[in-house]
Parts: structure tokens; sequence; C-alpha cells
């Protein structure tokens, strides 16, 4: 699984590598990021590697991000090369309420801005960063639509947004024969696993490839906190300490039972194949239904040499089986009702499967067009089964 082999991000011909470079850290405007030598350093050894997936947002590091990054393509003549993602939604100048959010007015004046610090005309994957509850669905459609035939993106996505808005966006671009969504950021570790409630199967059902950010459980998993060395006491050190003690309440949730339990796992299978606890888990989440990339988010060159070799050496069955089990969620409803045990009740007791290997599964566009259907020739797009 090296990063010089490409897969198609969702149901796009756009080829990535599975290891994206996360640039959250680059430019030290917020405290604990990565100087300009040591981020150009990242960015250099990512792409020598084979990496071509660079993933940044206009609220990172207030801008800086963005504009390192630019510097850092422009110097070393691989526009064409990478594949640049940012992002759009957190309000960039206090006191104008419209200068965030997801409104057609924020949007048009977020993308102008990105293009500029990162010295392009155009980006690659442009992410709604995070639902804002108030814009209609519509409206970010069409205006991501309207981008797309500009020119100034050549695809769109989402990130941390409600499941079901995920699929109504896709729905309506479906029925509106609009260009659809290839990518949904979302939180994904070893450590924090809802998205396989709703979006692996709504992903894998839309079209969607997911990237998966924080692979590390916002560095619990990093090796860090090892409970063979008591690193349950070690919580209030480092950027996780900082977010618990005063950060996002989804981000101080991390220091339980459960999760030590798990960091107590990766310490035993990174000790037995000889991967560092990052290695194994960056690897474990780059190997599950629906992932199409695993974003990095290094601070030194250190860990980020350690990080890029996450796939070099493919961890065992039992060993996965083992990170699997002490990571399961735990069972809630309605998803109790959708258990192959319980389903046996719909069946009369007799094995039902769903299809056998090799069967096309049938998506959307095999359906019968709706009446007056006039494909649009620019978001027709071949769809794998």
């Amino acid at each position: 699984m090296s990063l010089d082999q490409y897969y198609t991000l969702g149901r796009s011909g756009l080829r990535v590598s599975r290891l994206a470079l996360g640039t959250m850290t680059f430019g030290d405007s917020w405290g604990w990021g990565a100087d300009a030598k040591v981020s150009r350093g990242m960015f250099d050894r990512y792409l020598a590697a084979g990496g071509n997936f660079i993933d940044t947002a206009n609220l990172y590091t207030n801008g800086e991000s963005e504009r390192l990054l630019g510097r850092y393509i422009a110097e070393s003549g691989t526009r064409d090369r990478v594949v640049l993602a940012t992002k759009f939604s957190y309000n960039t100048e206090a006191g104008n309420p419209n200068a965030g959010g997801n409104g057609r007015k924020n949007i048009l004046r977020a993308v102008e801005g990105s293009l500029q610090r990162l010295g392009t005309d155009y980006i690659d994957l442009y992410l709604l960063h995070t639902w804002d509850r108030i814009t209609p669905a519509e409206e970010v459609l069409q205006t991501l639509d309207a981008l797309v035939r500009a020119g100034k993106i050549r695809y769109a996505g989402l990130s941390d947004v409600p499941a079901w808005y995920a699929a109504q966006i896709q729905t309506l671009a479906r029925a509106s024969h609009m260009h659809g969504l290839v990518n949904l950021q979302l939180q994904y570790s070893l450590v924090e696993r809802n998205i396989e409630r709703e979006y692996v199967d709504l992903a894998q059902e839309f079209g969607y490839g997911i990237t998966a950010w924080s692979p590390l459980g916002m560095g619990l998993l990093s090796g860090k906190y090892r409970p063979s060395q008591g690193g349950e006491d070690s919580e209030s050190e480092g950027r996780l300490g900082l977010f618990k003690q005063g950060g996002l309440p989804t981000l101080r949730d991390k220091f339980t039972p459960r999760n030590f339990a798990i960091v107590a796992e990766v310490e035993k299978a990174a000790k037995s194949t000889g991967m560092s606890m990052a290695q194994v888990a960056i690897q474990w989440a780059a190997r599950q239904p629906a992932i199409g990339s695993v974003i990095l988010g290094a601070r030194t060159l250190e860990q980020f040499d350690d990080n890029l070799a996450a796939l070099d050496r493919p961890l065992s069955d039992e060993t996965l089986h083992a990170l699997d089990t002490v990571s399961a969620l735990p069972q809630q409803f309605p998803y109790s009702f959708f258990d192959p045990s319980h389903q046996v009740g719909m069946n009369g007791g007799v094995g039902v499967g769903d299809k056998p290997d090799g069967y096309a599964r049938r998506v959307w566009v095999d359906a019968a067009p709706p009446p007056n259907f006039a494909p649009d020739p620019v978001s027709t797009e071949a769809h794998a089964a």
C-alpha cells in the first residue's frame, strides 16, 4: 500500500494517495504548529514518497497554512501533480456574519481568498468544513455546482456534517443533474468509530470516498500515552491535554477506561510487529471500508517520517481482528435491529445472503431515468459497481 499506488476518491475519476498530507500544523500562529522550515520538509518528503493528496483549509493557522502551501507548490513546480483540497465555513472576519457559514455569499468570498493565498487558479477538491445548521442544502449544492462549471474547483465534498445532510445533498444532485460530491471528511480512529453506524454505508451507497482526520485520536494513539508506562497520568501534556482542559466538547472525552484498553492493544500490536503505535493506528484506519485516504497531521519531521511509513508492512489478520474487537462500538438503537442475528426473524430462519461475489451492485444511474431525462455531458460519470 505504498503512496505511489493511487485509488479513485469516491465515485469519481480523481486518483489520490492512501495517506494525505494534512497541513493544519503548517505555520506556528496557533502556538503548536510547524514553522516554515519543518513544514517545507514535510511537503518535500511527502512528494518524494509518491504522495499527491494535500489537505488544508482557510481556517488553518489563520490562513498561513494556505500561503505556505501555495509557496511550496509554486517553488517545486508541482501544481499539476498534486491534488489540492481546501475548506470553507469558519468565520475569518470578526463582526461580519457573512464572512463565515455556508451561504453563497461566503462560499464565493472564501474561494477567492483561498485561490489567492494558494497562488492557483483552481482547487482540486473544495469542501464544506462544518454544517452551519441554517443554509439550505440546495443553496450549497447550487453554489458548488456553479464553481465546478466555472472551472474554479474540480470536485466538491463535505466535512463534519450529519449523515442525513450528506444523503440529501447527493440526492438533490442526482435529481437535478448537477455535479455530485465525491468526498466526506470525518473524524475516524480506533477510539472514534461512530461513523461506522451511518456514514460508511452512506458513502458506499452514494459514491462518497471518506477521508479520515485524526487517525491517532487527537494524539491518544500516538505512543505518548502508554498504559504500560503510566500513560493515563500523562493526559495534561501535549495538544490533547490542551483540548481536554478547555477545547471543544467532542475533544475532551478521550481519556476513558475503554480508550486506554484500546491504547494497550495498540501498544501490544506495536511491540509484536516492530512498528510504532502511530503506524499501527494509521494502518488500521486506512484498511477499513469506504476509507479513501487517511490524513496525516504531524508537528515534527520525526513524527511525520514515522507516520509516512505506516503502510510499509501489512498488519496480520489476527492483529486487525484484535484491534477491531477491543474498539468495537456498543450496540445502540436502532442499529441493533440491523444485526444479522436479529434479522433472521425476517427470512423464516433460512440462510439468505445479499449477492454472490462479483455480482454487480445496483446504483442510482442503473435505474430507469426520469421522464425527459437529458444527461449533462459535463456531469455524466462512469460508475463502478
